[in-house]
């Protein structure tokens, strides 16, 4: 089948270039995949891990839907929209097909617990399900397997457009979720909405000057950060509403002149590899390099986590035995999780901590697991965790992987002078180290569990396990409206 994708592929690409007689912009090559790849091109491991991922982002938006954050996002929602044919997760407010999906992405990142691509460190499915749940109501009678594919295509452009420059957009303050999350979104919009390649291409154009996500956030903990999955679903579907009416959009968004990369990224020196962009269309799929999340912050975290609590359940180990914590660490993650040093030691709100890799394990040591309910205020606040993370301290280890892996290491040594090293050498969750299906089965049950019962989780659950075979994905949806409380 692969193969058959390939070939097809080539013979289309060659037929578009004669057509044109001019350089194919990489906008035009992707549209020409994205508009012709179908459901059963899809290698199987594809097509079920975007199951898994439909189902813990659905989980995920009903969490983030509880939280203070979830309440003034779906207050705010409601109120910018008139009634319209789509709804929020959990509430069931009928609204207007960008509002859901602006509401509903939104939701999803509000425990930062969303699933991430390892190289380029955009999360890619919060928006592309919310994007697809809110169209599939507005278009109506979506095929399961076609919501399935356009997902899986709308995921495999975000990860492929962000891998352009990995590791580069955090440090200047930039979220690549907000970047290049929306030019997904456009794609998959565009499948949805009937574009053919031509306007999928003006789409990409168009979603160019929606592309966003400033970090200042991270300064002082607020939560903007958790609306770029949300704005990128909306600037997607905008876009290729936008296209489908004739707007045109810059060909060359990406690799242009005043492109993304170029307005973006403007050291000269720093790399920019377009061909990451469109080799292998069809028979690579770079979202397999995608991690699911065990715990509730910043994936580069997780190694650490994992290493120091298989230390304190080996060991025995507890925070007031603690004299120190060593964690080497990739220079790449240190402007995200380890510095301004004051910032992480003290994190201000939920949001700051998610992203410190000090108060992080030191909230991890002292309660001996990094849940749902992490980050709480009486936990940021506490007096025996804050003195803990002061006795962490992170070094840059140059042999330690760059964007792509997550790999960490942590050495605890006790008051006692007795010393002790763990080392993770693939983040849990990661396709080198998957979590089961039952985990994250476990994990839908309890974010889910604040707006369906037991049994209303079980169904959503079941169809979204066979959704290559339901008619109407918009089904999803209505099993996702909370009608009693666990």
């Amino acid at each position: 089948m692969q193969n058959v994708l390939r070939t097809r592929f080539c013979i289309l690409h060659f037929a578009f270039c004669i057509g044109m007689m001019v350089s194919v912009s990489i906008s035009s090559e992707l549209s020409l995949w994205a508009s012709h790849v179908r459901f059963d091109d899809l290698p199987p491991d594809v097509v079920e891990a975007t199951k898994r991922r439909i189902l813990d982002i659905i989980g995920l938006s009903l969490a983030g839907a509880e939280t203070p954050f979830g309440r003034s996002t779906r207050e705010a929602a409601v109120a910018m929209s008139p009634p319209g044919p789509c709804r929020v997760l959990g509430t069931g407010d009928k609204v207007g097909v960008t509002t859901a999906a602006f509401a509903n992405g939104a939701f999803s990142q509000a425990l930062e617990f969303d699933d991430t691509h390892n190289e380029s460190i955009v999360h890619m499915s919060s928006p592309a399900v919310a994007a697809a749940l809110a169209l599939s109501e507005y278009v109506g009678a979506v095929l399961g397997r076609d919501l399935i594919a356009a997902i899986a295509v709308g995921n495999e452009i975000s990860c492929r457009v962000g891998s352009v420059s990995p590791g580069q957009f955090h440090r200047l303050g930039f979220h690549p979720s907000g970047l290049f999350a929306p030019f997904g979104v456009c794609y998959l919009a565009g499948r949805l909405l009937g574009l053919d390649g031509e306007a999928m291409a003006r789409a990409a154009g168009i979603c160019g000057s929606f592309a966003a996500g400033l970090l200042e956030c991270w300064v002082d903990g607020t939560q903007t950060k958790f609306l770029h999955p949300g704005w990128a679903a909306q600037s997607g579907i905008a876009a290729a509403f936008l296209a489908r009416a004739g707007t045109t959009g810059p060909a060359q968004v990406f690799e242009g002149r005043f492109g993304l990369f170029a307005s973006h990224l403007q050291d000269p020196a720093a790399s920019r590899d377009f061909a990451r962009i469109v080799d292998g269309l069809g028979t690579r799929w770079d979202s397999r390099s995608s991690s699911f999340k065990p715990f509730p912050a910043a994936h580069v975290l997780h190694p650490y986590i994992d290493a120091l609590l298989r230390l304190r359940s080996r060991h025995g180990i507890n925070a007031s035995d603690v004299e120190r914590i060593e964690c080497p660490v990739a220079g790449f993650i240190v402007p995200i999780v380890c510095e301004p040093v004051e910032e992480k030691l003290a994190p201000a709100t939920d949001a700051h901590g998610r992203v410190s890799l000090q108060y992080t394990l030191a909230e991890a040591l002292f309660f001996g697991e990094l849940g749902r309910h992490a980050y709480r205020v009486d936990s940021l606040t506490n007096p025996g965790i804050l003195a803990l993370a002061r006795r962490v301290r992170c070094h840059v280890d140059p042999e330690l992987p760059g964007p792509g892996r997550f790999k960490g290491a942590v050495r605890v040594t006790l008051k006692d002078g007795r010393s002790f090293l763990e080392v993770e050498e693939y983040n849990r969750g990661s396709a080198e180290n998957p979590m089961s299906d039952a985990e994250l089965q476990a994990k839908f049950g309890e974010n889910a569990s604040g707006f369906l019962s037991k049994g209303e989780r079980d169904r959503l659950a079941d169809r979204i396990g066979r959704l290559e075979q339901l008619p109407d994905a918009s089904a999803l949806v209505g099993l996702a409206i909370g009608t009693t409380r666990a």
